[in-house]
């Protein structure tokens, strides 16, 4: 058994609807690994229980896994906003919302993320998920650090990179984006900070 199997099978499993959806995304979406991992997906909604928040924005809906995951344990009132840059994946993914629980609390966005945030940020978010395009995650960050409330937090996922943010060999600009994303948050002294080595890195900031 290796660690990451070792940790799969001593924590929470997902949920018989998230399996099914993981399964046919691993089957049918090119380049699935962009897709959520289920130990992270339960980390997600753990997160969502004890933050709370009542506005929670994801940059980067891929397959609509993570976005159940927070619909799953966001409070009753909350609303939760996606943003898809894949126009032929809209279809699938409203009907996949449309079928949840929380059907009428998410609201996908089709189109570039940056032009996207300013139209849909007329009060504070309480929870971000970054997980788009690794070469703008700085810009991401510029933009949405003034949006986030205080006591606020954004998630960014992907911040190890498989380890190439760490190799001094590494160049390419998807590595660079990351990296110099990595290097803005530690050096900011307005938010707290930690990445955890879950899968390819998971940095949890919080708005001071």
């Amino acid at each position: 058994m290796t660690i990451d199997e070792y940790i799969a099978a001593h924590s929470d499993p997902q949920p018989p609807r998230l399996e099914r959806l993981y399964r046919h995304t691993q089957l049918t979406r090119l380049y699935p690994r962009m897709c959520c991992e289920p130990v992270q997906g339960r980390l997600l909604c753990m997160l969502t229980s004890m933050i709370q928040p009542l506005r929670i924005l994801e940059l980067g809906t891929f397959s609509g896994y993570s976005t159940l995951c927070f619909a799953e344990a966001m409070p009753p009132e909350a609303q939760l906003h996606t943003i898809e840059i894949d126009d032929e994946a809209a279809p699938e993914l409203q009907a996949l919302f449309d079928e949840s629980p929380r059907a009428a609390d998410i609201h996908l966005h089709v189109g570039d993320a940056l032009d996207i945030i300013p139209d849909i940020s007329r009060e504070p978010w309480d929870l971000v998920y970054i997980d788009a395009n690794k070469r703008q995650y700085s810009d991401y960050y510029h933009l949405l650090k003034p949006l986030v409330r205080h006591g606020g937090y954004i998630l960014a996922d992907n911040t190890l990179w498989s380890g190439k943010v760490a190799d001094p060999d590494a160049h390419d600009a998807q590595t660079r984006g990351v990296d110099l994303f990595n290097r803005l948050v530690a050096a900011d002294p307005d938010v707290s900070k930690v990445i955890l080595p879950l899968r390819d890195g998971l940095t949890i900031i919080r708005k001071l």
